[in-house]
């Protein structure tokens, strides 16, 4: 049964290795499971760079427009530091983000009890932490204009970014965020910096307002940005959905990511509108950047990339059962102390290889199979 298309985009550093053990869970699921994948392959980043001269080629982002989901590696890496500004690699993925109007990212910081201790908190604050951070992606100081560096008329160098939001913008992420909240707990808490922003008071308007009107349901509350740093590393288990903009989105996923024990572990999803076929169109990355100092040795934590691709399989393919099964493998494999090096300390067992520890998830899914926790 074809449940879909995908397009893989490997990327750069440990992307492709990352992204090969997802494609051997992928595979598992259509071997297993009868579930097909139209999928296609192609390049973003550094490798489309050095293949097409740009870092997001015009036909690639054509497919991408045509697919139901993407599944991204990791973009960049040190040996593109020199190129100009509009080549880098990130601007392959922020391209793709634009273009496909992709607006709500969702990035889950999930604490398994398995490694509660390997958090940089005590285990009692972060051990069951469920965390949704709901991030504004298309808009906000990554993509407002006017921006650049220049000259002034004294030859000094200055430079600028402009944070911009419109009133829609904010709305459709806010009502994102509600509805993923009506499915969790009901509590929303909106972070911005309204006490120094213009962009941050019309922020806290908007989400009130389409609370009032559309979610009455929903506990909203609203903090400064940089409040919502300190209380997640203090109290983190307060919060279950928080709806940011982009740049602090970013600066606080990240921020949260540490709370897991790595970035090794934090999926995400982009979301935006629904497409031809009725699905919401959707790209799916790991948190985690390229680490260009360890690809291609075998080190690489595949499981943000594995719990991507779970990510697409609940929001985009509507296989939940499925994505709940793969969950649950890593989970059982953390359990069972099978961990890449970032995931060990100091007198830790000898750690697992990026293919020891997909060996290991595979191993459980055919557990679950022959357990008949996967129903036919």
């Amino acid at each position: 049964m074809e449940v879909g298309s995908l397009l893989i985009l490997p990327g750069d550093g440990i992307g492709p290795e990352v992204m090969d053990e997802v494609c051997r869970i992928i595979d598992w699921f259509e071997s297993k499971r009868n579930i097909k994948f139209n999928k296609t392959f192609d390049l973003v980043g550094g490798a489309a760079y050095e293949k097409y001269g740009l870092p997001l080629a015009d036909k690639t982002l054509e497919r991408a427009n045509e697919v139901d989901a993407i599944l991204l590696g990791a973009v960049g890496g040190p040996k593109y530091d020199g190129l100009d500004f509009s080549l880098k690699p990130e601007r392959g993925l922020l391209r793709l983000r634009k273009e496909l109007d992709l607006y709500s990212n969702l990035r889950p910081a999930q604490c398994f009890d398995a490694l509660s201790d390997y958090s940089s908190l005590k285990p009692d604050i972060v051990s069951g932490l469920d965390v949704m951070i709901i991030r504004e992606l298309s808009s906000g100081s990554y993509f407002g204009e006017p921006r650049g560096i220049m000259k002034n008329d004294s030859g000094e160098r200055y430079a600028i970014n402009t944070t911009y939001y419109s009133e829609p913008e904010i709305r459709r992420v806010a009502r994102s965020a509600f509805e993923i909240a009506t499915k969790r707990t009901g509590k929303v808490c909106s972070m911005e910096k309204a006490n120094v922003m213009e962009v941050g008071v019309l922020w806290r308007e908007v989400v009130q307002d389409v609370r009032d009107k559309e979610f009455s349901d929903i506990d909203l509350t609203h903090m400064y940005a940089d409040a919502g740093a300190m209380q997640l590393v203090r109290w983190p288990k307060q919060f279950d959905v928080i709806v940011t903009d982009n740049l602090f989105g970013d600066l606080l996923s990240d921020c949260a990511a540490m709370l897991t024990g790595s970035l090794g572990m934090l999926p995400s999803a982009s979301l935006g509108n629904k497409n031809a076929n009725g699905k919401l169109r959707a790209m799916y990355e790991p948190v985690h950047g390229s680490a260009p100092d360890i690809s291609g040795k075998g080190l690489a934590n595949p499981i943000a990339c594995i719990l991507s691709f779970s990510m697409a399989l609940r929001y985009t393919f509507d296989l939940k059962e499925e994505a709940d099964t793969l969950d649950k493998a890593v989970e059982q494999v953390l359990y069972n102390g099978i961990r890449t090096a970032d995931l060990l300390q100091k007198g830790d067992a000898k750690p697992a290889s990026t293919k020891e520890v997909c060996d290991a998830i595979l191993l459980q899914l055919n557990i679950s199979q022959s357990l008949g926790v996967l129903k036919p």
